[in-house]
């Protein structure tokens, strides 16, 4: 599972957080505004993302459970039909209301004049994020996890070329962020579909149940939904401290998601194999020793990586504090993440999101409650309580906390060599 798991941290590492933190160091040199901004923005791009999860998410699960049993172009071509439905519902809506949206969540007119212009972007191209969403999960259903890594690190170039060309050389300041950053997954998309065509398979024609795909991936986006929602809220209270205090979170933040997506990446390798009847081991074991390694890590480079950021002593001081904390969530989290691989694709993914529900519904009213008597330590005392929480009501159960795959596919699906056949 491990060696699963690898080509999708690099994945994530790319594609979900080195793009926002290449945009988020360059915007860096126009001041603490932009950089505030951009956290905001990407914060919202997560919630965006969570909407469509439903979608990929099932994809990868159904394809993974069919691949070598039933015909899997029925799912496949159900989920373009959804990514079409999702994509039309989602944009619009977002573009036409991107100025309240900014002034939601902006400490002041500045930054939601900022937020709102890389909203308009960055929103409007959210289609093609999501298709290349949908086009890595029908490879990863296959157990495929080195083609997304791929179309990843091809994105990360681009943007890493694109940035400073935008940002400063045309003058596009944080709408030259965005656009980059679009342009980026446009170009990866066109590759990643040439790579779909040739490897999607023509063994039936007819559509799968719309239902189907996103009933089985609803609880893993309710869950992602719920987490993106309270991030934006976080960003929120945090701004009660001032404009240090969230500029310092946002990159602190950026910082530790590096090492939060081993956690993420360990679920899908667990959800994966599920779903292929594969062996997992013990996911709930191995998240909790990966959220103890980030811990000591993020804690050990916190200083210096908080400076490529940002030249202001107060910024930087509040990114390295918030990072102190973070061991007291980072280790309950990532158990709690990696046991949701196997819960998700054996169909209990609701008691995740449950659990995940649980643990919101006290880090909130303790991140408002302890922040009038601990100040800004308080909200992330809160966040570590929340994980804490949320650990305890999903392993609470008797076997919660144990991984198990269904039965394993019927000798006819399996090859001469005892393999499932696959890309």
């Amino acid at each position: 599972m491990l060696r699963q798991a690898f080509p999708i941290y690099v994945e994530l590492l790319t594609a979900v957080v080195a793009v926002s933190v290449i945009d988020l160091l360059w915007v860096s040199g126009l001041g603490a505004e932009a950089i505030a901004a951009v956290t905001i923005a990407t914060t919202t791009e997560y919630l965006a993302l969570g909407l469509f999860l439903a979608v990929a998410t099932g994809v990868t699960v159904l394809v993974g459970r069919r691949d070598g049993r039933e015909p899997v172009s029925p799912v496949v071509r159900t989920g373009w039909l959804l990514w079409a439905v999702v994509s039309v519902a989602v944009t619009v809506p977002g573009v036409l209301a991107r100025e309240p949206l900014a002034g939601l969540f902006a400490a002041d007119a500045g930054t939601a004049a900022l937020t709102a212009g890389y909203y308009l972007i960055s929103l409007g191209g959210l289609p093609v994020y999501f298709a290349q969403a949908l086009a890595d999960a029908v490879v990863k259903g296959k157990g495929n996890t080195k083609i997304p890594m791929r179309n990843a690190l091809i994105c990360n170039v681009l943007v890493i070329a694109l940035d400073p060309l935008l940002i400063y050389g045309l003058g596009l300041g944080v709408q030259g962020a965005a656009l980059a950053t679009v342009l980026a997954r446009a170009v990866t998309l066109a590759v990643s579909l040439r790579t779909l065509v040739r490897l999607a398979p023509r063994d039936a024609a007819g559509w799968a149940g719309g239902w189907e795909i996103v009933g089985t991936g609803l609880p893993m986006s309710g869950d992602f939904l719920a987490r993106a929602v309270v991030g934006m809220l976080m960003v929120d209270v945090v701004a009660r401290f001032g404009l240090a205090a969230q500029a310092g979170y946002g990159i602190g933040l950026k910082i530790m998601l590096a090492g939060v997506m081993a956690f993420y990446a360990l679920r899908q390798a667990a959800m994966i194999r599920t779903a292929r009847s594969e062996p997992v081991g013990s996911p709930l074991r191995t998240g909790l020793v990966a959220g103890a390694v980030v811990a000591v890590v993020l804690n050990a480079v916190a200083a210096p990586v908080a400076a490529w950021f940002t030249d202001d002593p107060a910024v930087a001081a509040e990114a390295v504090g918030f990072l102190r904390w973070m061991p007291l969530y980072l280790v309950p989290f990532g158990g709690l993440i990696a046991i949701g691989g196997v819960l998700q694709a054996s169909g209990r993914g609701s008691r995740v999101l449950a659990a995940t529900l649980a643990g919101f519904a006290a880090q909130l009213p303790l991140a408002y409650a302890l922040s009038f008597w601990l100040g800004v330590t308080g909200v992330w005392l809160a966040t570590a309580a929340g994980a804490v929480l949320s650990l305890g009501a999903l392993t609470a159960r008797r076997g919660s906390g144990r991984s198990s795959a269904p039965a394993p596919a019927p000798p006819a699906t399996r090859t001469a060599a005892g393999r499932r056949p696959g890309p």
